[in-house]
């Protein structure tokens, strides 16, 4: 197939890259744009790792093509949340209840975490639990991870976290 140009909206930015339509986005975000904390897992949408937002809705980059992505659309990557300097209360909340352990599922417990947030501010743990089922962590951090959140719209709420 012959490569083709395309502009993303990126993390805020418009980014015009050329190639070939049925390129994964997650591979055009970490190999053309060098935006790596999406990762490659399973490469067939089931654990997670390569979330991105797309306006607004926590979606599998591994598994849309880039020619699939509507010029228009408004994605955003883990690097385009926060940084290391400057966190989001929902990744701090991540870092303070030790959320993770290797990191590798972290950027799309994030991202995953930050669309049910903007859809549901205030979710019960029940709630959490199912919208986070579809993400797999290998450590097994899941508590940690619930927990985190919890704390999160806790806080949101103005109510004490344990």
């Amino acid at each position: 197939m012959a490569k083709q140009s395309f502009t993303l909206n990126v993390n805020g930015k418009d980014h015009r890259v050329r190639v070939e339509p049925d390129e994964p986005l997650l591979w055009v975000l970490r190999d053309n744009l060098r935006l790596t904390g999406s990762k490659f897992g399973c490469g067939v949408g089931i654990c997670g790792a390569c979330s991105v937002l797309i306006d607004g809705v926590a979606r599998r980059s591994c598994c849309i093509q880039v020619a699939n992505v509507s010029q228009g659309q408004k994605i955003i990557t883990i690097e385009g949340l926060g940084t290391l300097e400057n966190l989001l209360p929902l990744q701090k909340a991540f870092v303070d209840y030790t959320a993770f352990c290797c990191g590798f599922c972290t950027p799309g417990m994030i991202i995953t975490a930050t669309a049910l947030l903007a859809r549901n501010p205030s979710p019960s743990r029940e709630e959490i639990i199912q919208a986070m089922d579809h993400n797999l962590c290998r450590c097994g951090s899941y508590i940690n991870i619930i927990e985190a959140i919890e704390s999160f719209v806790k806080d949101q709420r103005g109510e004490k976290s344990e």
